[in-house]
């Protein structure tokens, strides 16, 4: 019971004393985050969304050049090298050898190649060779070469 009489004249004491009680306002609080106070919010929203999109692009970007170096790894190799220049070399020899059938002189008047489906047809007369050639789904090219200085 002591303590608490000293307590009650303790506060009493207390009340008398301060007289008067002020305080200041508290300052206003402001997130600095559009997320939480709202001023600059869709700005804020369209940064990160744009972020996000040139991330993901990139990250495609270097998937698809790392495919793209492989398959040419993968076409670059000493074989396959080999092989290209050996089509090409028995292409072009096929081509010289229509050439020279088709300008040669006191030869045939026409021939006929028939190259992986392609039809090459040509005749000649005394002054023009006419070369048809209709590919694998039916589209004609017609070419006419004047003999003139071809003929060997």
């Amino acid at each position: 019971m002591k303590t608490l009489i000293q307590l009650s004249i303790a506060g009493i004491l207390l009340f008398f004393i301060c007289k008067e009680v002020s305080s200041a306002p508290l300052p206003d609080y402001t997130f600095k985050s559009p997320a939480f106070n709202g001023n600059g919010y869709s700005s804020h929203v369209l940064t990160i969304e744009n972020l996000e999109h040139n991330r993901i692009e990139s990250i495609k970007k270097e998937i698809q050049a790392g495919l793209d170096k492989a398959k040419n790894d993968a076409q670059n190799t000493n074989l396959k090298k080999f092989i290209n220049n050996l089509e090409s070399r028995i292409y072009a020899q096929i081509s010289q050898n229509l050439a020279t059938a088709m300008f040669a002189n006191g030869g045939s008047n026409s021939g006929t190649l028939n190259f992986e489906g392609n039809v090459m047809f040509w005749t000649k007369d005394g002054s023009n060779v006419y070369l048809t050639v209709t590919d694998t789904i039916g589209t004609q090219t017609n070419i006419t070469i004047p003999l003139g200085t071809f003929q060997f």
